[in-house]
């Protein structure tokens, strides 16, 4: 079986300035080398990637149907999953392992054996937030090209680069998304059973199961976030629940209020 390399790029969000500096910087460190290294290949982390996005958006459209709600960044992703989905295909018709090989590669550092405008598109789509016009690609191709020229190959091909980075972005705020979507899913699975009363063959809301490739981040905010919320609508009947709440809150070093502040903070860098 073969283990294909996984080019994992976070970065921040840089102005003009700071990106320009960035790039050159970047160039400047770079040694490069006839062809890229097989295990290199992009396309089967892209399928990897490809497949969270499509759990997160089947996930989603079965939390509209049940009635719970979803943010900003899980909207966008069923107004565009289709267009995720043609790009996805396209990329993997139009990018084989013979032509990925065939590009410049990198022979030293972190990203040794990755093609080099792989890489490039990478840090592109990392320092910018994935906010990228033809003026930030024509900016970050003469601005690497101030210290290592690109061959006509890769600046013809960093559209597509920078699609499969675009993809991997998008792969990392659905894993967020779906995470998210679950602590939900258990909150009204619990208050069925505490409030409701509900046995377990009445209950609507049932947990979905864990998605391979997801790696599930700390909880307990959109949890406490969204159980205070659903308590709100409850009234009387969950005075006493919203109290256990606080009380459970409060033992970590903080309030309902001060969480559900901090969620809806990280809610928004999701957008």
């Amino acid at each position: 079986m073969k283990v294909f390399k996984s080019l994992e790029i976070k970065g921040a969000s840089l102005d003009r300035k700071q990106l320009e500096e960035y790039l050159e910087k970047v160039a400047a460190e770079h040694v490069v080398k006839n062809n890229s290294d097989k295990n290199t290949y992009p396309i089967p982390n892209m399928k990897e990637n490809f497949n969270i996005i499509t759990e997160t958006y089947r996930l989603l459209n079965k939390h509209i149907k049940l009635g719970i709600p979803i943010h900003a960044a899980g909207e966008w992703l069923l107004d565009n999953y289709y267009i995720i989905e043609e790009n996805y295909k396209a990329i993997e018709k139009e990018l084989s392992l013979k032509k990925y090989k065939k590009f410049i590669g990198l022979s030293s550092g972190r990203y040794n054996g990755f093609a080099r405008i792989y890489v490039l598109a990478a840090e592109i789509v990392g320092y910018t937030n994935g906010k990228i016009d033809s003026d930030i690609i024509d900016l970050a191709i003469k601005t690497y090209q101030k210290k290592k020229l690109l061959s006509m190959e890769e600046i013809w091909n960093i559209g597509l680069f920078l699609k499969i980075a675009i993809i991997q972005n998008i792969k990392d705020v659905c894993e967020k998304v779906y995470a998210a979507q679950i602590q939900k899913i258990k909150v009204e699975s619990m208050l069925e059973r505490l409030i409701e009363r509900k046995n377990k063959n009445e209950q609507v809301y049932n947990i979905t199961p864990k998605v391979k490739g997801i790696s599930y981040r700390e909880l307990k905010y959109p949890f406490i976030e969204y159980m205070s919320y659903r308590l709100k609508k409850y009234g009387k009947q969950a005075i006493t629940y919203q109290n256990i709440l606080e009380e459970q809150v409060y033992k970590m070093g903080l309030n309902v209020s001060e969480v559900i502040r901090r969620e809806h903070f990280y809610i928004a860098t999701l957008k």
